[in-house]
């Protein structure tokens, strides 16, 4: 099923998508359950918000797949390469997306990203889908001059807005299976097979909770596929998965 965030009418909703109207739910389904209220908003009456706020943390994967990796200039890693952004980068869909003064190039990355849904520490492989409350689409904006400068990745990863997520939480999904896309102006500019990864998203919840107990409402961006590029204030930028949708922003300069 597909669990959306939104606002309605001065108040924050959590609800179940269903024939162009979600179905109202009593609070957020991770914590309170799947009870319903009994009201339906209609989608175009709604507001789509992020549909998680991370309690915590969001984990991400660098080069995870192997023609990112090359365009890079270098190879997949062994093992996952972990980096953090903070849960004030998270914005929702129809956000705006802010360059920060001091950068000068900012990229797009179109990833997969899954959520967190119990309290999760040395997660098995074979035991990780029993962790996972849903997935979602990702876009693990940049600072790519200041990623080079820095020589590690906090800041350049990290500036407010510089994770979008949405727009919604799909509980039924098969990560093996399916497409992403990234669009820059409604052009095509990255397009892989999700079963590119070169890590799984098993193998991911197992590496990252070895180091670090993850917590429900924690956010795991997987990677982004080859075709990584900037964009400018005025842009519009489309990240879209097979059988969870479009989070699609907008970007403005500071």
């Amino acid at each position: 099923m597909k669990i959306a965030r939104f606002s309605h009418r001065d108040s924050i909703r959590y609800g179940i998508l269903d024939d162009g109207e979600f179905v109202v739910l009593d609070g957020d389904p991770m914590f309170a359950g799947f009870d319903t209220t009994g009201e339906r908003v209609a989608v175009a009456d709604a507001v789509l918000l992020a549909p998680v706020i991370p309690r915590s943390k969001v984990v991400c994967v660098g080069k995870n797949y192997r023609e990112h990796a090359a365009e890079m200039g270098g190879e997949a890693p062994a093992e996952p390469l972990l980096f953090l952004k903070p849960n004030t980068a998270v914005i929702g869909p129809g956000d705006t997306i802010v360059r920060p003064p001091q950068s000068e190039r900012t990229d797009f990355e179109g990833e997969l990203a899954v959520v967190i849904g119990s309290i999760a520490k040395d997660v098995a492989v074979e035991r990780a889908h029993e962790v996972v409350f849903g997935y979602t689409v990702a876009n693990d904006v940049t600072a790519r001059d200041l990623q080079r400068s820095d020589g590690q990745w906090a800041r350049a990863k990290g500036f407010d807005t510089f994770c979008p997520l949405g727009p919604v939480i799909e509980t039924e999904f098969d990560p093996t299976s399916g497409a992403i896309r990234s669009r820059l102006n409604g052009e095509v500019r990255q397009s892989a097979d999700l079963s590119d990864m070169v890590h799984s998203v098993a193998d991911i919840i197992a590496y990252a909770s070895a180091a670090f107990t993850l917590l429900p409402g924690d956010v795991l961006l997987t990677g982004t596929p080859a075709g990584v590029g900037p964009f400018s204030a005025g842009d519009t930028l489309e990240v879209e998965i097979d059988g969870i949708g479009i989070l699609r922003n907008t970007a403005r300069n500071a």
